[in-house]
């Protein structure tokens, strides 16, 4: 048995576990700030009046205000110039009040009135030498494109992600802190999951565990959780009815939590029981191609680029070719903040250089259908020497935590 890998209890793992020490300090005005006027400037570059942030993490990261979308328009119009305003419906304006970080302007609607047209009676309020060009955030639902363009035919909307993402895209050393912490509440819980490992456990009574575990170092539960077991491990987002586990089996068991809004993901692959020799050379693989990424992510490079060396390292050993199986069928990694999935992403066709403050998945999984799959998945953030890890990649396959690395 691999080292780390069962032998323990669901009490004593849970038992072993802590909150980490010290408070993760969230994300101060001053900031919020900082960010309204880096997207301003954007904005009189490119000609936008203004762009509008929908109820969502854009919405969160430019203003403060957490609140989650639904069939009722909620949201803030940012301006070239000025202040946000913020839009939403009338019975929702004292909650409203309560969250805002931001101050800003609360514009309401009633049940029965067209909140598209208040939306638009608030653009047409801006300068006019602002013009009439207006982006929206990425996450806007159709619904709300649809209702603007009815009440607004004079303007013109466009996607907003050349603000929205060209912001978010660079994080703060105070978001990479609180994505560090994400990620090191994570990895222990991975641990904590490997030890309590044994014959004919069920995925969900692992999901069950993880979900307690991120409970016990602090997070508010698990924010997504993926367990599969032996051929199972080839599917990457998981199988409809997933098999209980067996000796010989390749486990892989992938989550994450969340520390005021920024994420953690870490995907962890070993074997319970003996590793096989071709599970070991894959494992192995995977690792080297995992490496050849992170040495690829150099200021500078570009996304598709970093991909592309995952790829390389793959095919040289008889995978792919692309993203033919036995081999990587998705991209090598994405951008992770207050999404889990967000801009830019190591994939042939983004052409996107890496900067500094830039974050990713290094994930270049191996799917081999009806065997199994081995994902090794660690973040990194670029510096402006180059990247370094939120985690440290998995050890080997028989002591995949690096247990007794340390001993």
């Amino acid at each position: 048995m691999s080292i780390g890998i069962g032998g323990s209890t669901r009490e004593a793992a849970l038992a072993s576990l802590q909150h980490l020490p010290g408070e993760a300090v969230p994300t101060a005005p001053a900031e919020y700030r900082e960010r309204i006027a880096r997207a301003q400037a954007l904005m009189h570059e490119q000609g936008l009046a203004a762009i509008y942030l929908h109820a969502g993490t854009s919405l969160r990261y430019f203003t403060g205000l957490v609140w989650r979308g639904s069939e009722r328009l909620v949201g803030a119009v940012l301006p070239a110039r000025g202040e946000p305003e913020f839009l939403a419906p009338a019975f929702e304006e004292g909650t409203i009040r309560g969250y805002q970080v931001v101050p800003g302007a609360i514009h309401t609607w009633h049940e029965h009135e067209n909140p598209y047209a208040l939306l638009c009676a608030r653009l047409d309020a801006l300068d006019p030498a602002l013009g009439r060009r207006v982006g929206l955030c990425e996450s806007t639902p159709f619904f709300v494109v649809d209702g603007l363009r009815e009440a607004a035919a004079d303007r013109s909307f466009v996607n907003a992600r050349s603000v929205t993402a060209a912001c978010r895209m660079h994080k703060s050393a105070q978001e990479i802190a609180l994505m560090q912490r994400a990620h090191d509440m994570t990895l222990a819980v991975h641990k904590a999951a490997a030890s309590i490992l044994h014959e004919g456990i069920t995925a969900a009574e692992v999901e069950d565990f993880i979900d307690a575990a991120h409970r016990r170092v602090g997070a508010a539960g698990s924010y997504f959780c993926i367990v599969l077991f032996g051929a199972d491990s080839a599917f990457p987002h998981g199988v409809k009815e997933p098999k209980p586990l067996a000796r010989g089996d390749m486990v892989l068991i992938d989550t994450g939590c969340v520390v005021h809004g920024y994420m953690s993901d870490i995907t962890r692959s070993y074997v319970f029981g003996t590793p096989s020799a071709r599970q070991r050379e894959l494992w192995n693989l995977e690792k080297a191609a995992q490496a050849a990424a992170f040495a690829a992510a150099q200021i500078g490079t570009r996304c598709e680029d970093v991909d592309a060396a995952a790829r390389a390292c793959l095919e040289r050993h008889g995978l792919g070719p692309g993203y033919a199986l036995p081999g990587l069928p998705h991209r090598t990694g994405h951008g992770i903040g207050l999404d889990i999935h967000e801009w830019p992403y190591l994939v042939g066709g983004d052409t996107t250089p890496l900067a500094p403050g830039m974050c990713f998945s290094n994930e270049p999984m191996i799917c081999v259908p009806g065997e199994f799959g081995i994902r090794h998945e660690d973040h990194f953030y670029l510096t402006p020497q180059g990247p370094r890890w939120f985690t440290q990649p998995a050890h080997s396959i028989e002591d995949p935590f690096g247990v007794g690395n340390r001993e």
